[in-house]
């Protein structure tokens, strides 16, 4: 008997990532953003590499299966590219990973701008709207703030 596969939890700076390891991040987003979501924009938006930036995902054989960055704002951390693959939604992976970002965080300021539809979801990890709604890429997106 083979024990069954679990995710893996990893947290990366970008000089850490290795390129398969890259490669598969940046996949799994431009599937669900650009080619699942129909939404054409720069995705690779170059902060990924800037030193501040955390990266963290979960991982089985080799496949990401969640992801989330957490970038160095002057005022916040800001929570971004958050995707779970088609494959492995319903899991928690998500929640696992965002509250292993806030973990990261600390007592700093967060922010993150929500797609509208997930507000609630985000409020149970202690994020309040911070804004008005508005659209980004044609999909309704709220930004919110949890204080340090």
């Amino acid at each position: 008997m083979h024990p069954e596969p679990h995710d893996e939890l990893r947290v990366a700076s970008f000089r850490d990532l290795d390129t398969t390891t890259l490669y598969a991040i940046l996949r799994l987003r431009v599937d669900v953003f650009v080619v699942e979501q129909e939404c054409p924009y720069p995705e690779l938006d170059g902060r990924d590499t800037e030193p501040g930036t955390r990266h963290l995902w979960f991982e089985r054989g080799g496949e990401v299966r969640a992801y989330l960055r957490v970038l160095r704002d002057p005022d916040a951390e800001r929570i971004g590219r958050v995707v779970t693959a088609k494959d492995a939604r319903g899991a928690g992976l998500a929640g696992r990973l965002i509250t292993e970002a806030l973990t990261v965080i600390g007592n700093r300021p967060a922010v993150l701008h929500a797609q509208a539809h997930l507000a609630d979801y985000y409020a149970t990890f202690g994020f309040a709207p911070s804004g008005p709604e508005y659209l980004e890429d044609g999909i309704p997106h709220i930004p919110m703030a949890k204080p340090a």
